[in-house]
């Protein structure tokens, strides 16, 4: 009976010893970010400069020495408690020039203005010169007031987010939704964004150093970042009430065995 204990042990051990190694033990490269040679070459993000896009609501000021000349180019300070708003309960809508389907703005006095493609340089030049024969020498001051991004899927903290400084790399924006949870598979992680009016989907290996050269690594307005399970966590989640319980009762059958054995 002592010999049948032994070679019992002997059998069951490797065997327990086993499944805690594989359940415990996770491959580095599939969870270290950013791996690879010591240098990181930024590609076309080194001088990386956001552009406007249409649906973004733009806050436009004209400022100059003359308080009276720019008056007719600044949106009156609207009232909030009368026109609240917003995509959150009791946020006002900020006012705004949204530009349209064709990238135009409306502007006052001047008329329509063609902005989509722009960049902030070069928009405050255009501004300036069609404001030229009204203010002297006039300031502009830019901002978009809409700009957002999406973080769906193996994060801490999925949701919408409003970029306040309008740039945000990748990782950062992940770092918002609060990093990736341990199920997420980091080498597949999809960006979906518009151009114009097509989506283009890239994806991204974490993992690797490379990100840092894509042309996501600077995400754009209204990008949808989606982090896909790994395949521990889609089989997991794949075992409905039932399999569970007929998975218990063998587990149960099994140790039951086991221990009838043993004695």
């Amino acid at each position: 009976m002592l010999l049948k204990r032994c070679k019992l042990k002997f059998v069951l051990l490797p065997f327990v010893f086993g499944l805690l190694v594989l359940s415990s033990c996770v491959s580095k490269k599939k969870m270290v970010y950013f791996q690879g040679t010591s240098e990181i070459n930024a590609g076309s993000n080194k001088n990386y400069t956001p552009l406007f896009h249409t649906d973004d609501l733009l806050s436009i000021t004209v400022t100059g020495l003359d308080p009276q000349s720019v008056q007719p180019f600044n949106m009156p300070v609207p009232d909030f408690n009368s026109n609240p708003g917003g995509y959150a309960t009791g946020s006002p809508t900020p006012p705004g020039y949204l530009i349209d389907a064709e990238g135009f703005i409306e502007f006052p006095v001047i008329g329509k203005l063609k902005i989509a493609g722009l960049d902030r340089m070069a928009v405050t030049a255009l501004l300036k010169e069609k404001l030229s024969p009204y203010v002297k020498n006039p300031t502009i001051s830019l901002r978009i007031l809409n700009y957002k991004v999406t973080v769906l899927g193996e994060v801490r903290n999925p949701g919408t987010f409003t970029i306040p400084n309008e740039r945000i790399t990748l990782p950062e924006a992940l770092g918002i939704a609060g990093d990736l949870t341990i199920s997420a598979l980091r080498k597949n992680i999809l960006v979906v964004r518009d151009v114009d009016g097509k989506k283009s989907e890239t994806r991204i290996d974490l993992t690797s150093k490379d990100l840092f050269s894509s042309p996501v690594y600077y995400l754009h307005q209204n990008d949808i970042v989606y982090v896909e399970p790994n395949k521990t966590r889609m089989n997991s989640s794949a075992l409905n009430a039932s399999n569970a319980g007929v998975i218990i009762s063998i587990v149960s059958l099994l140790a039951t065995i086991t221990i009838l054995l043993a004695r």
